[in-house]
């Protein structure tokens, strides 16, 4: 199985990354697509690929969106050279917090949008509380190549994106009791070769994972109960879950088949 999201570059995994490591291969999890969200977070997820046989994205995220000017693209676009960088991002707009001004936000995620397309890169997307503003500007630019990371909207938010072409993100979130359960019904609505599945580690540990890790740490090894959730959702064997979305993260991200140690097959960088 491919976790298409997972920040392995966390403070949290600090001090075990290899055991982690090892033990999403044992849960047969890799290869794993390991997030950026700052230009110095890019870059460690790109070592952490290079050490592991994994993939990675490079992008500056929402929160951080004030730092980014002229210069953090030129340094994503420089990044994105790298052949286990797979993807732009993560990207997009959080009106929920707020952390950089709203209009600071459409900037950054703009330019790194015009970025993924020039150089022919699926872009890793962020959105919360930001639809219908999210969906307009992709619309705008003609976006298609692109996921939308830890789906967690509602039905008319998740039409909007399967009518743009995106894959969507599915995260343990769908685990959740409390927050999640309208996900058990919207995830019959999306099409076999649009599903992805993610853990967004450390984040998103699934509520009804026993026993529960130490303090609550998510971490890769954990996606095939995230797609045993998916699976008897959409009432299909969890197997069949685990390949599709595993053909659909290769095809996406134009990666080769898990576990290989060859380099990613996608277009050079302009």
């Amino acid at each position: 199985m491919i976790d298409v999201g997972a920040n392995l570059t966390h403070a949290a995994f600090r001090a075990d990354l290899d055991k982690v490591v090892a033990r999403a291969r044992a849960a047969g999890v890799a290869p794993v697509v390991v997030t950026g969200t700052t230009v110095e977070e890019s870059r460690a997820a790109q070592e952490v690929a290079d050490k592991h046989g994994f993939y990675a994205t490079a992008g500056v995220h929402p929160h951080h969106a004030r730092e980014c000017d002229a210069q953090t693209i030129l340094v994503l676009r420089a990044l994105a050279k790298h052949p286990r960088v797979v993807a732009i991002g993560e990207c997009g707009l959080d009106f929920n917090r707020n952390y950089s001004p709203r209009p600071d936000q459409e900037k950054c995620f703009i330019a790194q949008l015009e970025l993924g397309i020039e150089l022919g890169r699926p872009l890793f997307l962020h959105s919360r509380d930001a639809h219908p503003r999210f969906a307009e500007i992709l619309d705008h630019h003609k976006v298609k190549k692109a996921v939308a990371h830890c789906f967690t909207g509602g039905k008319e938010e998740l039409h909007a994106y399967l009518d743009l072409g995106l894959y969507i993100g599915i995260t343990g979130w769908i685990c959740d009791e409390r927050r999640g359960r309208h996900l058990l019904e919207l995830v019959r609505e999306i099409p076999r070769d649009r599903l992805l599945l993610e853990t967004d580690s450390p984040y998103l540990t699934p509520r009804d994972l026993r026993p529960q890790p130490r303090g609550r740490r998510n971490e890769p090894a954990f996606l095939p109960h995230i797609a045993q959730t998916v699976a008897r959702a959409v009432g299909r064997p969890v197997a069949e879950v685990a390949a599709e979305t595993s053909r659909n993260a290769r095809t996406l991200f134009a990666i080769d088949e898990p576990g290989s140690s060859s380099a990613a097959k996608r277009p050079p960088a302009a």
